[in-house]
């Protein structure tokens, strides 16, 4: 499907064309990935790990919008600002995931670092987030990552709202999980991104102010 009227504008670009994908690059375990009727579709492969197709390009600050079906056996997500070193643990793919989950859990749209710390923060005590995916149908998401802040929503449901700095930039990466069943698939639809003016870091400023001044405060170290 063509990109909607609003996505087309304002400085919002299509991730995917809705036709190929020859320079995207596969990390990871080896899933199956097509293009079907103007969605990226992943399929599982029996004995493989965790795969993921990327964009060639990465991003640092922006606004991610998708859509997403996905069986309701198979975990899903997608990496953004994420990381794949040769030189750490063999090039496995680490870094921030926005969870899609079709489980009675209901966790999709909480960050979870991937292959490092784990959970970094769910709707576990959300039951509105925990109710925004809806199972066997296609959903909304938008993710916007703007400095050391990320926020994720659902269906137009805020999900999660994380302060974190460990990763300012990176790829965004389609996963499909390891599984014990072959060919579930997980697709992909209005793929589009908004690229946002690089954040300040969520650091405090390098000055004092007049006030703080006068309340005998001195900088010790002024940033340089």
């Amino acid at each position: 499907p063509a990109l909607p009227a609003a996505a087309e504008g304002d400085g919002w670009m299509a991730l995917f064309d809705g036709r190929n994908t020859a320079d995207w690059i596969q990390r990871g375990g080896k899933a199956v990935y097509t293009v079907e009727g103007g969605a990226l579709v992943g399929r599982t492969v029996l004995g493989e790990r965790n795969s993921f197709l990327c964009p060639p390009k990465h991003y640092a600050d922006f606004v991610l919008a998708f859509e997403v079906w996905v069986d309701p056996k198979l975990n899903s997500g997608v990496q953004i600002r994420s990381q794949s070193d040769p030189a750490w643990r063999d090039g496995v793919v680490h870094g921030y995931q926005v969870e899609i989950d079709p489980s009675e859990r209901g966790w999709s749209g909480g960050i979870y670092d991937e292959q490092r710390r784990g959970w970094l923060t769910s709707p576990k005590s959300d039951p509105v987030a925990q109710k925004a995916f809806k199972v066997g149908e296609w959903n909304r998401y938008r993710v916007e990552a703007n400095g050391d802040r990320i926020r994720t929503w659902v269906n137009d449901v805020p999900v999660a709202d994380l302060v974190d700095a460990m990763d300012r930039s990176g790829f965004i990466g389609f996963q499909v999980h390891q599984a014990k069943e072959e060919g579930l698939a997980v697709k992909w639809r209005n793929i589009r991104i908004k690229e946002l003016p690089r954040a300040e870091t969520g650091l405090l400023p390098n000055t004092l102010s007049e006030k703080e001044r006068a309340d005998g405060w001195t900088l010790l170290w002024d940033g340089n």
